[in-house]
């Protein structure tokens, strides 16, 4: 049975951001501040927080980082989830290291991956990442792609200047490999001084999303994912993730996350409202205990919304 939070949104999914440690530097990636591998979740851990998610009826996990595949015992950790039984389970990654874990990623249970891939173009993706690691990923994607996991998604965040051109290359790239591309929308921050830095590199996505309405034989509405379009092109489809900071976000989300410190984050867009579940798990907490903390941060949740730097309720 689903639980709903106060304004009857049920929680289907919980994010576990299993490390905030990366091994690509994107310039537009928000860091809170690393936390040290040794007080990483251990992989038992990560599966006790899966095991009451699952009681309180949580129907998928995704598993995002940092870069959840710099953790050796990743496999270990999609194979303890797997066991519970879960109708999904995802990776959002870089791909740099995909290549690698596929195969074993498939094995022990993993479903779908979201590839975060900006650019076709070596130079820019250097100037992206401040590595050299794009064939990686590529590689990485077709890998996925062998391995059998389904769907493959590349997300694509568009930047004005940077990689705005290489939408068709890279739709193009997706369609020959079999995945689906998401242009993402350069999200603003709360922090206004950053918030004017990106503005520089923002990508207005309307004048696009008129032209796909126009070229695709197909639109479908995501009802949960914010009423998100997808276009269907030919043999290819187009997904567009507009920015979250808005009521119809808020409206249909239906998400919970768990930070790399183990603490619940009942809205993506707030930090001061996180509940402790790691210091509860080390010191004994029943299992019952555990699940009063999920439906206490379930409790605060409330529809949230950024402003040009100023917040607002609905």
């Amino acid at each position: 049975m689903k639980t709903t939070d106060r304004y009857q949104r049920p929680i289907i999914s919980l994010r576990i951001s299993i490390t905030n440690r990366c091994n690509v530097r994107c310039f537009y990636c928000h860091h809170d501040g690393i936390v040290a591998e040794s007080y990483e979740m251990s992989p038992d851990e990560i599966f006790r927080i899966a095991k009451i998610a699952k009681d309180i009826g949580v129907e998928k996990i995704r598993l995002s980082g940092g870069e959840p595949l710099v953790r050796k015992d990743i496999v270990e950790i999609v194979s303890k989830i797997a066991s519970l039984d879960f109708k999904d389970i995802s990776i959002t990654t870089n791909g740099t290291l995909l290549g690698r874990y596929a195969a074993e990623l498939v094995d022990a249970g993993l479903k779908r991956v979201n590839v975060s891939f900006d650019t076709l173009n070596p130079k820019t993706y250097r100037f992206i990442t401040k590595r050299d690691y794009m064939e990686n990923a590529r590689e990485g994607i077709k890998k996925a792609v062998e391995a059998g996991l389904d769907p493959v998604k590349v997300n694509m965040v568009v930047m004005k200047g940077v990689n705005d051109h290489e939408i068709w290359d890279m739709f193009q790239f997706c369609r020959e490999n079999g995945v689906i591309l998401q242009l993402i929308e350069l999200l603003k921050t709360e922090n206004c001084e950053e918030g004017e830095f990106l503005e520089d590199y923002h990508y207005d996505m309307n004048p696009l999303e008129e032209e796909l309405s126009k070229i695709s034989h197909r639109v479908k509405k995501r009802r949960f994912m914010q009423d998100r379009k997808k276009y269907f092109i030919e043999d290819g489809e187009i997904e567009v993730v507009r920015p979250m900071d808005n009521t119809e976000f808020c409206k249909n989300c239906t998400r919970l996350r768990i930070t790399p410190e183990g603490k619940i984050k009942p809205c993506l867009l707030r930090n001061d409202n996180l509940v402790d579940l790691i210091e509860p798990i080390r010191s004994g907490s029943s299992d019952e205990e555990l699940k009063n903390l999920f439906l206490n941060a379930i409790n605060k949740r409330e529809p949230y919304y950024t402003e040009t730097c100023a917040t607002k309720s609905s």
